[in-house]
């Protein structure tokens, strides 16, 4: 039986950003996608021109409409990420409800996008729809650790502190949370990140259980645009295909980004020639050319059981 994703998200022409990035990987793990585009540009902000549309809430909802009256809208997942507008992200979550009630075992997989260390680059109206709107009904979140102090109101300067966090996401809603990066100290070395993750598992008796891991991640020193993109879709694809084993999604998940960052980096240099910094068309994802590895990744982070 097929599995189905809607998946709400910007459109770039040339790269890989939003819809683009999440598809690809999502459609080479065997989903069938249906692409809602938010935005449409000639490219991702990170160039120094960048022309396009933007689609309403109306336009949205037309959208919509138009699945229903097709009846077509029927999924298994829905995937959200960047958006700039309120009533847009608003629209959002009242299909997500429509597309619960139509069925109950939907799930929701949400990249809040707010800011990163210390700065928003949303509009500052968007937070209290993502908190009281967004995340209520989101299955699964991958927020930053930014993100994640943003939506719960307390600050995260020690392990200890950031499970604190996830428990308060966890009884917003969400039963998966991936703090997706961290500041915290890794073990190996500050040429490392932390990132963390929790489940509740419901048990054969109806309770339920927490699993929690952390990751040490390698460093990038280049900085990469549709990664978050890609990370909720990976996500999504290997938690569906290891329901029972959110420690190994997460592993694959965060070995996926390994390769694909490794494989960019690697290209961009090359293509930049010695000395010089890629710029950030030489920087576009290697999605293509990393077909296998999202297929079958080599498991290169492992993760700790907390």
């Amino acid at each position: 039986m097929e599995c189905r994703v809607l998946s709400i998200q910007s459109h770039v022409v040339r790269g890989y950003v939003g819809n683009k990035s999440a598809s690809f990987p999502l459609q080479v793990l065997g989903f069938e996608v249906d692409s809602v585009n938010s935005v449409q540009f000639c490219n991702h902000t990170g160039y120094a021109h960048w022309k396009g549309q933007v689609l309403t809430a109306d336009e949205l909802h037309v959208l919509y409409e138009g699945l229903k009256l097709n009846n077509v809208n029927h999924y298994d997942y829905v995937l959200t990420g960047y958006t700039r507008d309120t009533s847009f992200l608003e629209m959002v979550v009242d299909i997500v409800q429509e597309l619960k009630r139509e069925n109950p075992n939907l799930v929701y997989v949400c990249d809040p996008v707010l800011g990163d260390h210390g700065s928003m680059y949303v509009p500052e109206n968007l937070y209290p729809v993502y908190k009281e709107k967004v995340v209520p009904v989101a299955d699964i979140i991958t927020p930053n650790q930014f993100e994640a102090e943003l939506l719960t109101g307390r600050k995260i300067s020690t392990e200890k502190e950031a499970l604190e966090v996830m428990d308060v996401l966890h009884s917003m809603g969400p039963d998966t949370v991936v703090i997706t990066s961290s500041d915290l100290p890794s073990s190996l070395g500050e040429n490392y990140l932390i990132a963390l993750g929790s489940h509740l598992q419901i048990k054969r008796d109806g309770t339920k259980e927490k699993q929690r891991i952390r990751m040490e991640i390698p460093k990038v020193d280049a900085v990469f645009v549709g990664t978050g993109d890609l990370f909720a879709a990976v996500l999504l694809s290997w938690t569906h295909l290891h329901p029972n084993d959110f420690k190994m999604a997460c592993e694959k998940t965060f070995s996926v980004m390994h390769h694909v960052l490794q494989r960019t980096i690697s290209c961009a240099k090359a293509m930049a020639g010695p000395g010089n910094k890629p710029s950030a068309s030489q920087l576009e994802l290697r999605m293509v050319q990393s077909k296998k590895d999202i297929e079958n990744p080599e498991i290169v982070i492992h993760a700790t059981v907390l």
